[in-house]
């Protein structure tokens, strides 16, 4: 036995006796080492030391064993249990309190009086009666130490009962003791024990408090009544978001937030565009009239998916919100949300989240059924997603949709369980009590400024109405509609509480409908602080990319200077900086393509092209799987040091401020990561945001942005992106789930220019692409089919004066003088296939076949291509697409009508290609390989005589 230990006996409770007294003891040191007394503290830890196998997670059983043992057979223990310790039965009941106490911290929000409608019967928890810990009513007069409960040192047990269910089970339920952060726990715990989760308002703060709750309920009921019958997604029974949403705008100003992002659902939008951003009602009214017409939108979208943004005055001075645009697939706008914070995060030069804040409003059937929730929370603490913690709010309707039944919409106790993956505390909260619900949100707003962490509130309330304003919920629902037909709004309920407060009378409370009902018959905006005409140096001026077009000129070439100046620069590695051996050989491959020694790859051309970007001005952010190395190990963007494991990124040293390079490998995701990336381009036209997926076809796992957002963002809600997609693409026998990037669906998406579908050949091309997305004015998504066996094909490679002189060719010529007047069959293709039948075409020595190549399927380059087959290969009679492809997929139907425009009278347009299929690729290396010697020889066709 150590000495530290020896010398502890001699501590006057150490003794079998008070066994229990000390395992409470314990068990709070388990839970939070400061929630005990440095003595006992110290104890503890000596004790664990003697044994290096005990963890601090173990069960306490076996060191109350030792405290038993050391009670039976050590003198001193002896003496005390002679009379000089705390009295056994004393001591047991003293670790009986101390153990409801952590039982309600623990369990106490499941008897928490959180619903209004008192729907769902309360789980029956043994550990909150006291009799479960051996107390009785004769002890509820008894003092006893309150241990770690921020209270006087000794209470009742009575006292005690009455502040542990006031905190832990009164209007609020709060869940944080699944934190591991000891300072967390103990923050939070001091924040609702001391205030006994009592919001301090004064008289004037809870008439203001009145005066938002008449404001949510008053435009419901405007509405209601001028256009009745018209979908609006009323907020009626949540209308304490409003509170909400004001208090997070106020508190966050004061805090230092400059600009706030909002993403929400259609419920209460309406509403939160009148009441809380200021929107003109005379807009939404026009709107409703079908009167209005959004600038730079062309089919515009429903009113209650429409983003806005405005600037609202708080203590803090100006603050920015702004909402983001959203379909109806609810939870996807959640990571477009986070991706917006985090470029807005970068242009105040912030790294913390102490400017910007993310505020996502969530539905409870949403929150708990959709995956891209789980995506987004597992972002919000990953490097190159960060954003300083984000503020989720759930408008807790109880029901999801009309239909359901609320037993069936998820499997969990609460919709919020999904937030425990990252350690969020939650604040569960009964949405008709408005004081308790701003309590909750000034705790929240606190705990997220002081720990820049995400915290939940969920707002427990109805829906007053059904799904929509037509919907008739009684049908499906009918006990939970009685209730809630049978229960005053929750703006009455306030009314009158402070009415038999004496803080208002019933006059003045209908005095302040009449008020806003007739701001809202003078279209007055009538969001408190709105501010007009704000200006702010971190706006950023989208007006240069209005007018731009796809097909203006833009120098993309970089002299032979430069690109040497560069790459020497990228060289320089920090001192004792050991490669891996094949890493190695690329970084000398690269150095003898500067020098003109050796052919370039795609390797070599990529990181030339954002190399040039970033000594331009430019910012450059790729994120992937694999995109710190590259998923073929081509692009080793970031080097390991073989020695020590630190990192490089030679990138880096290019810009002023090496952050305006960023690349990151990214969490297995695709929807949460694509929706982020989408999100940061639509606040950056400055910034290249690029996202690669490991295999193209893994876009299937985000098709809802790039159908949603990416593919017609931009005429739905006017919203430009720049945003890039590389989608390795190619068929080398990988099997179906490998092989295709779907093109036939991107350019199924294709019309009014809304994105470009590029398959470049060559390294040159990749290069000038990547430059001309960035140099060209036009902001616009591109998707980008890249090379997988390209990547280090003999013949797809460059040389220098092809980036030096060159340009980006949307339609590349046959390169091997074939004679024009000679030729009798010209194929036009796009990707990998060209090498396949270049080598074919060699192979014969075939002279009477042109090879032209489509690099920009779309916009189509009809024009291109039609003075190539028009006038050069006029003499052609046949003309041939080819594609890897089944019929059915790829470029063929979705071109065909283009092609046809491209071609004479005379010239027959043919397929050449893999029959339909409903499989992308067959999964056996030699039925591929036979399919593909069938395609090409079938392009190609026989020799003409």
């Amino acid at each position: 036995m150590s000495g530290a230990f020896e010398q502890s006996l001699s501590h006057s409770y150490l003794n079998g006796s008070n066994a229990n007294f000390i395992e409470a003891l314990y068990e709070q040191y388990l839970a939070d080492p400061d929630a005990v007394d440095a003595h006992w503290r110290d104890y503890f830890r000596d004790l664990e030391s003697m044994d290096p196998s005990r963890v601090r997670d173990v069960p306490h059983g076996p060191i109350r064993e030792a405290f038993e043992q050391l009670g039976r057979s050590s003198t001193r223990g002896r003496a005390v249990l002679a009379g000089e310790g705390m009295d056994a039965m004393a001591a047991q009941k003293q670790a009986a309190v101390l153990r409801l106490i952590n039982a309600y911290r623990v369990r106490g929000h499941q008897h928490a009086d959180t619903d209004p409608l008192d729907l769902r019967e309360r789980p029956t928890v043994s550990d909150l009666d006291p009799a479960f810990h051996g107390l009785t009513d004769a002890d509820l007069e008894t003092p006893f130490n309150t241990g770690s409960l921020f209270a006087p040192d000794r209470l009742t047990l009575r006292e005690i009962l009455e502040q542990v269910r006031a905190v832990y089970a009164g209007k609020v339920g709060s869940e944080y003791m699944h934190i591991t952060d000891t300072a967390q726990k103990r923050w939070i715990q001091e924040r609702l024990e001391k205030s006994k989760v009592t919001a301090q308002l004064s008289e004037a703060e809870k008439v203001s408090l009145l005066k938002r709750l008449t404001a949510a309920e008053g435009i419901e009921k405007y509405l209601n009544s001028k256009y009745v019958g018209q979908k609006r997604f009323s907020l009626e029974g949540g209308e304490a978001t409003i509170p909400v949403l004001d208090e997070i705008v106020q508190r966050g100003g004061s805090q230092g937030v400059k600009e706030l992002v909002l993403g929400m659902a259609h419920r209460g939008r309406l509403n939160v565009l009148i009441n809380v951003m200021g929107k003109s009602p005379a807009e939404l009214f026009a709107e409703f009239d079908g009167e209005h017409a959004p600038e730079h939108a062309n089919a515009g979208d429903v009113k209650y998916h429409m983003g806005y943004s405005s600037d609202i005055q708080t203590e803090g001075g100006p603050l920015h919100l702004a909402l983001a645009f959203n379909p109806s697939h609810l939870e996807i706008v959640n990571p477009v949300v986070e991706g917006s914070a985090r470029a807005r995060m970068y242009r105040h030069d912030d790294t913390v989240g102490e400017t910007v804040l993310p505020v996502l409003i969530h539905g409870d059937a949403a929150m708990a059924g959709q995956g891209v929730v789980m995506e987004t929370f597992q972002l919000s603490q990953a490097r190159g997603f960060y954003t300083g913690g984000t503020v989720h709010l759930v408008i807790n309707n109880q029901i999801g949709f009309t239909t359901s039944n609320p037993l069936d919409t998820r499997s969990t106790f609460y919709c919020t369980e999904v937030a425990k993956m990252v350690q969020a505390p939650i604040f569960h909260v009964n949405g008709d009590d408005p004081e308790a619900v701003l309590f909750v949100t000034q705790l929240a707003m606190d705990y997220r400024r002081e720990f820049h962490s995400d915290v939940v509130i969920d707002l427990v309330c109805y829906r007053r109405h059904g799904h929509n304003e037509a919907d008739e919920p009684s049908a499906t629902q009918p006990m939970m509609y009685k209730k809630i037909k049978a229960r005053p709004s929750v703006r009455k309920l306030y009314a009158d509480q402070l009415a038999e407060e004496g803080v208002l009378e019933s006059e003045q409370s209908k005095a302040l409908e009449r008020e806003y009902r007739d701001a809202l018959d003078a279209e007055q905006v009538v969001a408190p602080g709105a501010l007009e005409d704000q200006e702010t140096d971190y706006a950023v001026d989208w007006s240069p990319y209005f007018d731009a077009t796809w097909d203006m000129p833009v120098d993309t070439s970089l002299s032979v200077d430069r690109i040497r100046h560069l790459q020497e620069q990228l060289q320089r590695l920090p001192e004792g900086f050991d490669l891996n051996p094949r890493v190695a050989t690329v970084m000398e491959s690269r150095r003898k393509m500067a020098a003109g020694a050796l052919d370039m790859d795609w390797g070599f051309a990529e990181t030339i092209a954002y190399a040039s970007l970033l000594e331009e001005g430019h910012r450059v952010r790729l994120t992937g799987q694999d995109s710190g190395r590259g998923t073929f190990f081509h692009r080793n963007s970031v080097l390991h040091n073989a020695a020590d494991g630190s990192t490089h990124t030679p990138l880096k040293t290019i810009p002023e401020q090496p952050d305006d390079f960023v690349v990151i490998d990214s969490l297995l995701s695709e929807e949460a990561v694509l929706g982020f990336e989408y999100g940061y381009a639509t606040a950056d036209p400055e910034t290249m945001v690029i996202w690669e997926a490991q295999f193209g076809d893994f876009a299937n796992g985000a098709q809802v942005l790039i159908d949603q957002f990416i593919a017609s963002g931009e005429t739905k809600w006017g919203r430009l992106c720049g945003l890039t997609l590389y989608l390795p693409h190619g068929y080398e026998g990988q099997g179906p789930e490998h092989s295709s990037a779907r093109i036939e669906r991107f350019l199924q998406l294709c019309a009014e220019q809304n994105i470009q579908v590029c398959v470049p050949s060559t390294p040159a091309q990749f290069f000038h692409m990547i430059r001309r997305q960035m140099l060209r004015a036009w902001r616009k998504p591109l998707v980008v089919m890249t090379p997988k066996s390209l990547l280090r094909h003999k013949l797809s490679t460059s040389v220098l004066d092809d980036l030096s002189n060159g340009y980006f060719h949307n339609v590349i010529d046959d390169t091997e003088g074939v004679k024009a007047s000679a030729v009798r069959r010209v194929v036009v293709c796009s990707g990998k296939v060209y090498y396949d039948l270049l080598e074919e075409r060699r192979r014969q020595g075939r002279g009477d076949v042109a090879l032209i190549r489509v690099e920009q399927l779309y916009p189509f380059p009809e024009a291109e291509l039609s003075a190539l087959l028009k006038r050069r290969y006029k003499t052609a009679r046949e003309v041939v697409w080819c594609q890897e492809e089944p019929k059915n997929q790829g470029a063929w139907y979705q071109s065909y009508h283009h092609l046809t425009q491209c071609i004479t009278r005379e010239q027959k347009l043919t397929y050449a290609g893999r029959e339909a299929s409903a499989s992308p690729a067959v999964g056996y290396g030699k039925v591929h390989h036979e399919q593909q010697r069938r395609l090409v020889a079938d392009a190609l066709g026989k020799v003409h005589g």
